[in-house]
């Protein structure tokens, strides 16, 4: 909501369409309203994120011009101080100017804490598992988007390193099938985790969008040639992201007031034969999962992720050298089918609704 008019418009909805007298604080409202600062756009959000990545290399050129890197000892209380500050700054003050100091704060911190650990000769694995740790306690104790965004993405993150450090590629298959699980989980029990606790409600939105763009990035990672995924075994991811995307469409299904089990399992069953030609790009079918859930619960901002997502996967599978061009043809095909077919659902069941 982006102002009172339109909370007076909602509030009067519901004593419209309630029988009983309803009777709001509207004082109280307004005035948490007028608090809450979450209400900044997200490309708001992206420029201070952007806006503290800049200082924070500016500021990190500055710090070793002083000969900071050569003191191991520096490297860590700075980075330690670094990362409670920007912390500190953020539970205090909620506004975006200091939002993007305690971003520059926190990620020169990770960036000193992380290279004073390896002058110290640390194994690799154990500075990503402790920068994961941190990432995650900093999750629990910041209520600020975009701190708990960047956590959200150093998890997944570190994650992903630990799996190419120990040369497991084919764990990525466990995460991207876990994380498709969480997304779409996410997504569709919105309103049950954020009534759980205060604190959930502060963190859905950048929890929400950090596994989106956590997600991608597996899928991403899986679709690389430079790492070594047995194509044997590239169904995996598909296999679960498929079985997922039909879960969702039950929820459509309801969502659009299909009930006839004749009309939902001739729904299943061609979707299922759309989707079978993915099994080889398993990128192209957790784009669609990404925006199928981001339709079912109209957030727009991840909708339009993953129709870009959708594009680039379909292009780079295009011209993957792996497969033939009957294959892809194939894909393209049925994909399009599988969008056309969805638009022509959704489109006649809101129509036949409004006239309704």
């Amino acid at each position: 909501m982006r102002n009172k008019e339109e909370i007076k418009e909602l509030l009067e909805y519901f004593r419209a369409t309630e029988n009983k007298d309803l009777k709001f604080d509207e004082e109280a409202i307004f005035a948490a309203y007028e608090k809450n600062d979450d209400h900044q756009s997200l490309a708001v959000k992206i420029l201070s994120i952007f806006g503290g990545i800049l200082a924070s290399l500016a500021f990190l050129g500055f710090l070793f011009l002083t000969g900071l890197y050569d003191s191991t000892s520096g490297l860590l209380i700075s980075g330690v101080l670094l990362i409670v500050g920007g912390i500190f700054i953020n539970t205090l003050y909620n506004t975006t100017i200091f939002d993007t100091v305690s971003v520059s704060s926190y990620i020169i911190g990770f960036v000193l804490l992380t290279l004073g650990l390896f002058k110290m000769e640390m194994a690799e694995n154990t500075v990503t598992l402790l920068c994961i740790l941190i990432a995650a306690v900093s999750l629990v104790v910041v209520r600020s988007y975009i701190i708990a965004f960047i956590a959200v993405v150093m998890i997944s993150g570190g994650m992903l390193t630990l799996i190419a450090l120990n040369d497991h590629f084919e764990l990525i298959h466990l995460y991207t099938s876990f994380l498709a699980i969480m997304v779409t989980a996410v997504f569709l029990k919105e309103a049950k985790i954020m009534t759980l606790h205060p604190a959930f409600s502060k963190l859905y939105n950048p929890v929400r969008i950090g596994l989106i763009f956590s997600f991608l990035a597996g899928l991403v990672f899986l679709g690389n040639d430079f790492i070594e995924v047995s194509g044997d075994y590239i169904w995996i991811s598909s296999v679960v992201m498929i079985l997922t995307i039909m879960y969702v469409l039950s929820r459509i299904f309801e969502v659009l007031d299909i009930s006839q089990t004749a009309q939902k399992a001739g729904i299943y069953i061609v979707t299922l034969a759309l989707l079978l030609p993915t099994l080889l790009s398993p990128g192209i079918s957790g784009a669609i999962l990404i925006i199928l859930v981001s339709f079912l619960v109209n957030y727009k901002t991840s909708l339009a992720i993953g129709i870009m997502a959708f594009i680039y996967f379909v292009s780079r599978y295009y011209y993957d050298l792996h497969f033939t061009l009957l294959t892809k043809s194939i894909l393209l095909f049925s994909s399009g089918i599988l969008f056309l077919g969805l638009y022509l659902l959704t489109r006649k069941k809101l129509t036949s609704n409004e006239k309704v």
